[in-house]
């Protein structure tokens, strides 16, 4: 057998191997790198954290925001917050209340 012909049949024979590890090293780069690789794993859970942190923030706010407004109902009406936001929508004040002044940009709550 010539030493062309062994050449040629050791490199066919080395073809099937050299794709398959092409292959696997493309998937592991790929599972690693991509855009839903393991890297970017890391990534997504934190901006997932922060979502949720937010999420519990603005239900907090819309408890808060839905017993004022229902303080506010006529089922069930609160008189001291009813009289707390006529004085505050009139800034108008009752002859024996302290009143106590802040600054134009400061909020009140």
């Amino acid at each position: 057998m010539s030493v062309a012909a062994e050449l040629k049949r050791r490199a066919l024979a080395a073809v099937p191997p050299v794709l398959g590890l092409a292959l696997v090293g493309f998937f592991a780069w790929h599972t690693l790198h991509g855009s839903r690789g393991l890297i970017a794993l890391g990534a997504i859970q934190e901006q997932i954290a922060l979502a949720e942190g937010e999420v519990a923030r603005l239900d907090r706010e819309r408890l808060r925001m839905e017993r004022k407004v229902n303080a506010l109902r006529v089922e069930h009406l609160d008189g001291d917050a009813l009289d707390e936001r006529v004085r505050l929508m009139l800034n108008m004040a009752a002859p024996d209340d302290i009143v106590l002044p802040y600054g134009p940009n400061e909020r009140l709550y």
